[in-house]
């Protein structure tokens, strides 16, 4: 599949000699890229063991697959074939990979920390990704994980980790998956913070919950909202938040009110969206006070209900979308992980046993 030789043509740092529709956009925003083998001189060629599809993107799969792990697997191979990459066509999100190096172009000899035979965690997105998929050997449903007999191709300018070698390699996928959600929760979590985070027994949610336990010191709050008192009881025996808000996270009147009633009266400071469906903008936006922050790490938000609700309900908050890279993203969230025991139990239960 692949060819390498002293002829190797010229790249953009960006990927854009990849995109072939529409001209002019860089390849995330492209419909269609380039997922010949073939590397320029700026690219990295990696064997893939394994996709994790992001959880908005995978939970839209199941709905309209009615959980058939057959017509996703059509599914992912068609979106690949039309466009060269793993974006979804409803949710615009994709994912990450991890893989082992199988060849590096000749600009890029030298200059970076890998050599043929490295395994990697991409840290940039599928959805800009070229990707060729020779065939889908499994697919995880509830870990939102394919493993993959297939090759792609990492710009000059894509980010990645080498895979550690103090835990399992699935268990590094799990966390490096969602990486810039812990790292920016550190960024942005002050001591004496209220904290709320929507989706907080999810992947991304409990690192951010961690993570934000450490932040707000002995005056700070970390409130945790669930889907239902299962989920509470996980997190509850994790220690990883002070109180609890359960129910729908679309329903923003009742996170709300009962965030109201566990603040007596106060509004949080800042509030973190991991949750991987759609409508749940206004239960991250209502309940910041003015001046706070409604941070989006969820791939379902939507800019539009989110800027349009805060202006209807009169709210003056800073509202950030959800950067998948943040710097140092990756270390911070291995190190949560080495930190603490009975989270990294949990994970390894969760994305090892399988």
């Amino acid at each position: 599949m692949m060819k390498v030789g002293s002829d190797m043509k010229e790249g953009c740092k960006y990927g854009t000699h990849r995109v072939i529709e529409p001209v002019g956009v860089l390849p995330q925003a492209a419909i269609k890229i380039d997922n010949e083998m073939t590397i320029y001189d700026n690219e990295i060629l990696i064997d893939v063991k394994a996709l994790n599809i992001d959880s908005a993107s995978f939970t839209q799969l199941k709905g309209m697959s009615n959980n058939d792990p057959l017509i996703i697997e059509e599914k992912i191979i068609e979106i690949v074939e039309s466009r060269g990459k793993m974006q979804n066509t409803v949710t615009g999100s994709g994912g990450m990979l991890i893989g082992t190096v199988a060849a590096i172009g000749d600009k890029l000899k030298g200059t970076i920390d890998l050599n043929v035979g490295d395994e990697i965690a991409t840290l940039v997105s599928l959805s800009l990704t070229p990707l060729r998929i020779k065939s889908i050997n499994k697919i995880y449903m509830d870990i939102d994980r394919v493993l993959v007999t297939a090759q792609a191709i990492l710009f000059e300018s894509g980010i990645y980790a080498k895979l550690p070698k103090d835990m399992d390699e699935s268990l590094a996928l799990a966390a490096l998956d969602v990486a810039g959600a812990p790292a920016q929760t550190a960024k942005l979590v002050k001591p004496g913070d209220t904290v709320l985070i929507l989706g907080a027994s999810g992947k991304s949610g409990m690192l951010c919950c961690y993570e934000a336990m450490k932040r707000v010191g002995p005056c700070g709050k970390v409130i945790g909202a669930v889907i239902d008192e299962t989920s509470k009881e996980q997190l509850k025996s994790l220690d990883l938040c002070h109180d609890y808000i359960v129910g729908d996270a679309k329903d923003s009147m009742k996170v709300y009110t009962d965030l109201v009633r566990i603040t007596n009266g106060q509004e949080c400071d800042l509030a973190i969206n991991c949750v991987n469906v759609s409508d749940t903008e206004m239960s991250t936006i209502l309940p910041v006070r003015d001046g706070g922050i409604a941070y989006f790490f969820s791939m379902a938000t939507s800019f539009t209900k989110a800027t349009l609700g805060a202006e209807g309900v009169g709210k003056d908050v800073t509202m950030i979308m959800g950067n998948g890279y943040t710097k140092g993203h990756a270390e911070i969230t291995l190190s949560e992980l080495r930190e603490n025991k009975k989270l990294r139990e949990l994970y390894e239960k969760i994305y090892v046993s399988h």
